[in-house]
């Protein structure tokens, strides 16, 4: 059965990527996937299809080209909105230091939790500590989200 496009479905999806091995530029559960590939899994998920294809990206894309790359991609597709309106289902963008573009994503699972892979980890489900909402650059709504059950 395919996740609805609901908060508790959105989650519901994250958390069947849990344990999934870190693997750069992979998007399939199970086997392999970085960040990106982590949102455009619950994507698949949810809404039966990807929204784009991302093209091929090294590691440090993000410093060799200085764009920002993941926020113009996350406002193509899901709905911008404040940080302090987050809620569980929905796709934070953070920028890890200070003065350098946005390059990781997750994906808030509770008021406390998200849901995220990192190089070295499978998909977890981590605090969303102070430490993480320091260096929110943006946050984003799922499109069409229907609030209920």
């Amino acid at each position: 059965m395919q996740p609805r496009a609901t908060r508790a479905g959105i989650v519901e999806a994250a958390r069947l990527w849990i344990g999934t091995p870190y693997h750069h530029q992979a998007s399939v559960r199970g086997v392999g996937t970085d960040c990106l590939g982590l949102v455009r899994g619950v994507w698949r998920d949810v809404y039966g299809s990807d929204a784009e294809m991302p093209p091929a990206y090294s590691r440090d894309w993000a410093e060799a080209g200085g764009e920002e790359t993941m926020l113009a991609a996350a406002s193509r597709h899901l709905e911008r909105i404040e940080p302090s309106e987050l809620a569980p289902g929905d796709v934070v963008v953070f920028r890890l230091r200070a003065g350098v573009v946005a390059k990781h994503a997750a994906i808030v699972a509770s008021a406390l939790t998200m849901i995220h892979a990192m190089e070295g980890a499978p998909v977890c489900e981590v605090s969303f500590s102070h430490w993480w909402r320091r260096r929110v650059a943006g946050a984003f709504r799922f499109p069409d989200l229907n609030e209920g059950c």
